[in-house]
């Protein structure tokens, strides 16, 4: 600010200049009462500008010090006069980085050169504080003709708060919404925004010094004048005082809503009174219809409360006739296609609206009144369809109202024909008529039986989607389960799956059945809170998650803590459908998860799940919870009992990690995994459920048919409300000669004895045609284990369904198969194990990792590969 003008005064600046005012006399009233070292400023209102920025001087002598220190500077520094005074400036204000550009500036001025700029600087008594000014240096000449410099020092602070209050006044008072007036206290406008003036005419500043009774006719004009001067005299706000007048060039009477308030400086002279006004003309005008609207609102209020309560279609269409007749109409009418009543999955309109419906509800007020739209009366039930060119064909051809004219001589005198649409889908006429005597339909009423009919509409076709959805998810959830009784390595396993009864929605509870490598077997069973097709088609998707999280070979707290990120993306745009496409894995899904959602989009999905891994050779089963209920075991001979398994937070809420809990099972013990539609309903409380199942299970031993069958007649077909998914499974270890299990020192001896091993053991079992092909392939497992791995190496081999083989180190790297080249002299190791193996793979163990793979037992139909073959085919 190079520049700064004496004062701003109304005839200067016509756009601040009462801004200015009021914040010069408000500035000037707070000097005036804030003394510094005794001295009071001295200030008559208005006042000057220079008293509202503060403007500070002071001297430099010709040896760079100060030599005179005003009480502006003073108070805009904090330093007082006898500190000031000889101080060096450059030294006591500015920045230890900035001074040897400060004394350059310092010689220059010195010299005779004038400087303005912003120099920061930091008040040595306020711990570092720093500023920023405005700096105006003037060379000057002392008695004795040496060199010296004036200095006049304005806070930019200050200056830009100034900017801002004249820029924001400006951009309240220009871009108002409503007509701004500022009216002083001769009643005379002052100040007019572009707003009034739009309506009034002119530019803004033609409205100066205009009266009230410029705008206003008498005797209009003389009570807004008496208003303005009581506001001003009490200070009293008025706030939606109506105003009638007319705008120039319009005949129209125009309805304003006036709010008037004083304006004071902030010394406490009144300025004058602020009006803000708006048009409400329109207001005065929507009101004549308000009778009007609140009677139709009263109509849509009853046919919402009324309409839709029931899922069959005839039922909606009787309930939507029970509230036009008589509140909207004499007589009315519903049809509904034909196709839709006999459950074909769209209505089976033809184009030109003339296929067939069935007329299923009639109402009349009148006794005996025939009604208009057809040759003949229509009885309710009946089949029939319209003529091309009749009115209510057209109104089914294009979704659009028709009025149908009456009849000479008869007793109708309106009717409207109203296509039932919902989702953009005709599936019904409505049709609605008024007897002589009674007001014929106008635009409004037409509207509203658009209205009526189309919440109708909705309703019925509600009912239709209804019936395929249930049909679909129950195919879609059915599918979904796993075929069969489920066989697994260790244990006997049975299973029941009972949807809910027909009178409830499909739901989301589901079970599977998972082999793990090494002869170990996940068991789930989950619960999808919620029912209907998408409870079932995100039961599908979590049960395809955990069936790939299996596959990844992970501990179940982190298979459910996979879960969990998956559940909160199921609701999301895009969500974890593509989690396990190519080159994705859980990470992907958990980004996909993380992913902000839409909120008119996205669905919160909650489902609850318990994960359990079985180990045949250990009989150890490890559990984790989410939020379901625990799993119930029955030792031989014993009670059955809850096993105490840690909920945990049911999968989509995130936040808390699942615990596991590891039980070792004993020979022979009954594992039983459930839903809550087994054992709670309406009349039967949760914990009452669960102590009759326990109850039930009380012989273990019996075959798990049985079992299972004895628990569903035991607990009554009441639970049918919801659906019920039971898992059950018998302990049954592997045998110890089944397992073959060494330990091998780190050398490269280990190598032949671990295909020793494998041998002697292939032959105790009879499986000499594998003898080749194990021996080669444990060779490789070994040898890799021997190069990458650390630690002590084990070999153990299990005999079952299938024989696996695993090799357990300390080392954490896992292996990678790669593609060796032709003149690569190793690297096929692995490449072996894939082409050899009926699967392989590897997995992270507490202490290191497992290799491990699958040969299948030769039954005689199948052969195994020749490993001199497969060799040879690597090549």
């Amino acid at each position: 600010m190079s520049e700064i003008p004496a004062k701003a005064t109304e005839s200067e600046d016509p756009s601040g200049g009462a801004r200015a005012e009021a914040a010069v006399e408000s500035t000037a009233a707070a000097e005036s009462r804030d003394p510094l070292n005794g001295t009071i400023w001295q200030v008559s209102p208005p006042g000057s500008m220079y008293d509202y920025i503060k403007v500070a001087s002071f001297s430099i002598g010709p040896d760079g010090l100060v030599d005179q220190w005003s009480m502006r500077a003073q108070q805009l520094f904090g330093v007082p006069a006898e500190r000031a005074v000889g101080m060096d400036p450059i030294e006591a204000f500015i920045a230890p980085d900035l001074r040897e550009r400060g004394q350059r500036k310092m010689a220059e001025i010195l010299d005779g050169r004038e400087w303005t700029g912003i120099v920061p600087f930091r008040m040595p008594d306020a711990d570092g504080t720093e500023g920023l000014a405005e700096v105006y240096v003037m060379p000057t000449a002392t008695e004795d003709g040496d060199r010296a410099a004036v200095c006049i020092v304005v806070d930019v602070h200050t200056l830009r708060r100034i900017e801002t209050d004249l820029a924001a006044s400006q951009a309240i008072f220009g871009q108002s919404p409503f007509g701004f007036l500022l009216i002083d206290t001769e009643l005379r406008v002052r100040r007019a925004n572009q707003r009034f003036a739009s309506v009034f005419g002119g530019t803004p500043d033609d409205h100066r010094g205009r009266r009230v009774h410029d705008y206003l006719q008498s005797p209009e004009a003389d009570r807004v004048a008496a208003t303005l001067r009581r506001v001003l005299e009490t200070g009293n706000s008025i706030t939606d005082m109506h105003v009638t007048g007319f705008a120039p060039g319009s005949d129209e009477r125009k309805h304003w809503s006036v709010n008037l308030y004083r304006v004071r400086s902030g010394s406490g002279r009144t300025l004058g009174v602020a009006w803000l006004g708006t048009d409400i003309t329109g207001r005065r005008a929507a009101a004549r219809e308000a009778a009007a609207a609140r009677r139709n609102l009263a109509l849509l209020n009853e046919a919402g409360a009324r309409i839709g309560n029931s899922l069959d279609l005839e039922t909606t269409a009787r309930e939507l006739l029970d509230v036009v007749v008589p509140g909207f109409c004499d007589l009315a009418t519903v049809d509904l296609y034909q196709g839709l009543l006999a459950g074909d999955e769209t209505p089976p309109g033809r184009a030109d609206g003339s296929a067939e419906l069935r007329r299923v509800a009639y109402s009349s007020a009148v006794s005996g009144a025939p009604f208009a739209g057809g040759p003949a009366p229509v009885a309710v039930g009946s089949v029939h369809h319209y003529a091309f060119n009749s009115p209510c064909a057209d109104a089914l051809r294009t979704a659009r109202p028709r009025h149908i004219p009456a009849e000479e001589g008869g007793l109708i005198q309106s009717t409207l024909a109203v296509p039932m649409v919902a989702h953009d889908t005709v599936v019904g006429l409505a049709q609605f008529s008024r007897t002589k005597g009674s007001e014929p339909f106008g635009e409004r009423d037409r509207a509203l039986a658009v209205e009526l009919a189309a919440r109708a509409a909705v309703c019925i076709d509600n009912a239709r989607l209804y019936r395929r959805e249930h049909e679909r998810a129950l195919i879609l959830q059915r599918s979904l389960l796993p075929p069969g009784d489920p066989e697994a390595s260790g244990l006997d396993i049975a299973c029941r799956y009972l949807p809910g009864n027909a009178a409830t929605e499909v739901g989301g509870d589901w079970f599977d059945v998972i082999e793990l490598p090494g002869h170990r077997t996940a068991l789930v069973v989950g619960d999808v809170m919620g029912r209907g097709l998408r409870a079932a088609v995100a039961m599908g998707e979590l049960r395809t998650a955990v069936r790939t999280l299996a596959l990844l070979d992970l501990e179940p707290a982190e298979v459910l803590s996979a879960l969990d990120e998956i559940a909160r993306g199921l609701g999301a745009p895009g969500g974890p459908s593509q989690a396990f496409g190519p080159g994705t894995g859980v990470r992907q899904a958990t980004r996909t998860a993380r992913q902000p959602r839409d909120a008119d989009l996205s669905e919160v999905y909650l489902a609850t799940c318990v994960y359990a891994v079985y180990d045949p050779v250990t009989r150890h089963c490890t559990f984790a919870n989410a939020g379901h209920l625990p799993p119930v075991l029955v030792e031989p001979g014993e009670p059955a009992l809850m096993l105490d398994v840690p909920p945990g937070m049911p999968l989509g809420v995130g936040g808390e990690p699942f615990e596991e809990v590891e039980v070792e099972l004993p020979e022979g013990a009954l594992l039983a995994l459930y839903t809550d539609g087994l054992v709670e309903s309406r009349d039967h409380p949760l914990d009452e459920g669960l102590q009759a199942f326990v109850g039930a299970l009380t012989d273990a031993g019996r075959p798990l048919e049985d079992v299972c069958d004895h628990v569903l007649n035991t607990l009554d077909t009441h639970h049918g409300e919801d659906d019920i998914a039971l898992l059950m499974a018998r302990v049954q270890g592997l045998p110890a000669e089944s397992v073959g299990d060494w330990t091998l020192p780190r050398e490269p001896r280990s190598v032949g004895r671990a295909r020793e091993y494998a041998r002697r053991r292939l032959l105790t079992w009879d499986l000499e045609p594998l003898v080749d092909t194990a021996e080669l392939l444990v060779s490789e497992l070994v040898t890799n284990a021997l190069r990458y791995g650390e630690g002590e190496i084990r070999l153990r081999l299990l005999l079952d369904r299938t024989l696996v083989c695993e090799v357990w180190d300390a080392g954490l790297v896992q292996p990678r198969r790669r593609r060796a080249r032709d003149t690569d002299e190793g690297g096929r190791g692995l490449q072996l194990v894939g082409l050899l193996s009926a699967a392989w793979g590897s997995r992270r163990t507490p202490r290191g990792k497992t290799v491990w793979f699958e040969l299948p037992i030769p039954d005689g139909d199948s052969g195994v590969m020749d490993p001199a073959e497969a060799l040879l085919s690597l090549f």
